[in-house]
């Protein structure tokens, strides 16, 4: 049996919905935290962090504003102490560049002593007789540490998603011409000196990426690489983001989803797509005016936009690559040859493999993910006597705001409450103007009226 004394919570993983929990548990009394992560210091999407690139949701969805916005680790307790409060106020800006978020998470990680970098974790236990989580974890160096959690949270974020035909081709001797976007920046000067590039993926980053390559070419569009941009969405479509339609992502819509049954939730996530697979109306604007600079005096882009086309086959061909794509409305198919691929397809969550000793003692649902309550815990072995929980691996029971940035302090904040036992912080659970289900009461009759037949709103 352990003697060491457990923590209260510790969690694995250092990304922003961690560290916003961190952030928010910081000064809880009585409570004793510890986060842990592999990487040496704090990095979000290093591969992505261009020049001109913002966040798409605004500053206040930084770490804990949304919910406590008297946290010294707000955005702008940040700006303030590196002296960019008036050069901030002056730009009016609304959202942030993306560079700037990644450098405000890294100053809050440096100085919160519960974070601890360089300590990837290896394993993570029942221990029944210390009755808590046993979680191992290792340095640079080798050295190998086992603590004790009381509860633990999994915020291991997400994983790369290549299109099967491009896994053969993710070796050494492709390395730098077939790559997922998360390694764009990496590669950015050797893609933009090749001839031809074929970015495939219809959202955010491929957008990002189609914009980089295309600015690369010269005036006269001559240099730089021809740009090709492939996606299986029928249209490279706005991010909806209308007041209405942001209400997706609050606490009355995670309320209503998770209420409805498994197969029209899965239905429902393909389906709202733009909701969180779609393109900025400034990133598409931006590729459309570069691409009208090019027309002047009748010249013609080197670049293709082809929406509604899915990736069927891809084969090493001398120095480039031969792709076999099908038009999905046309249902015909072609080939275009291209010097080098840039894969935008998104991120997925997985099961890491310290949980592997773990395996048995979670109730996994049919397709072997988590099953998470309200409060982000995880259904568990009725012998385990902790509770773990997660963030950003509950899209399935909880909708398309489980990966948003907007949610992510309110989220911290139910866990935190949960793992303390009494509200630490105020949660609103209403937030939203639109009720997504049928109203709860049959509408009261308005003089000279007929009454409203129940689930029609007025």
């Amino acid at each position: 049996m352990s003697t060491q004394t457990p923590y209260d919570l510790v969690g694995v993983g250092i990304g922003p919905f961690n560290l916003s929990l961190a952030a928010l548990a910081d000064g809880v009394p009585d409570l004793t935290t510890l986060f842990l992560d592999a990487k040496p210091a704090f990095s979000w999407h290093p591969g992505l962090l261009l020049e001109g690139t913002t966040l798409q949701v605004p500053f206040l969805a930084d770490l804990v504003t949304m919910a406590d916005p008297t946290s010294p680790w707000s955005y702008l307790n940040y700006l303030r102490s590196h002296d960019r409060m008036f050069p901030f106020f002056f730009s009016e800006r609304f959202l942030i560049p993306r560079r700037e978020y990644d450098h405000y998470c890294r100053w809050v990680a440096e100085r919160l002593p519960s974070c601890r970098f360089d300590a990837e974790v290896t394993s993570v236990a029942w221990d029944e007789g210390a009755d808590a989580f046993a979680v191992t974890h290792r340095s640079a160096d080798g050295t190998t540490t086992r603590v004790l959690a009381r509860q633990l949270v999994l915020g291991v974020g997400t994983n790369p998603v290549v299109p099967e035909p491009l896994r053969p081709l993710l070796t050494d001797e492709h390395r730098g011409r077939v790559l997922h976007s998360a390694d764009y920046r990496t590669h950015r000067e050797a893609l933009a000196a090749a001839d031809d590039v074929t970015v495939i993926g219809a959202g955010q980053s491929g957008a990002e990426v189609v914009l980089d390559l295309i600015r690369h070419q010269d005036g006269q569009g001559l240099g730089g690489p021809f740009t090709r941009w492939l996606a299986r969405t029928p249209a490279f479509a706005p991010m909806e983001y209308s007041k209405i339609g942001l209400e997706h992502f609050t606490p009355d819509y995670i309320r209503y989803f998770r209420a409805l049954p498994e197969e029209r939730r899965e239905q429902l996530v393909r389906e709202q797509w733009q909701l969180y697979k779609g393109v900025s109306s400034d990133t598409l604007g931006a590729i459309h005016d570069e691409l009208y600079e090019r027309t002047i005096g009748g010249g013609r882009p080197r670049a293709d936009l082809h929406p509604g086309v899915a990736l069927r086959a891809v084969e090493a061909d001398g120095d480039g690559y031969l792709l076999t794509c099908r038009h999905s409305q046309q249902e015909s198919e072609f080939t275009v040859r291209t010097s080098a691929i840039v894969a935008a397809t998104g991120y997925s969550a997985t099961r890491p493999a310290f949980l592997d000793a773990m395996g048995d003692l979670v109730d996994w649902d049919d397709r072997r993910r988590y099953q998470v309550d309200g409060d982000y815990r995880v259904a568990l072995d009725p012998r385990v006597g902790g509770t773990l929980y997660v963030q950003n691996a509950e899209m399935h029971t909880h909708g398309v705001g489980a990966p948003d940035l907007t949610l992510g302090a309110w989220r911290a904040a139910k866990i935190l409450n949960a793992v303390y036992g009494r509200p630490v912080l105020p949660v609103p659970e209403q937030a939203a103007w639109t009720t997504f289900g049928a109203p709860d009461t049959v509408p009261t009759a308005v003089a000279g009226q007929r009454p409203a037949p129940i689930g029609t709103l007025r």
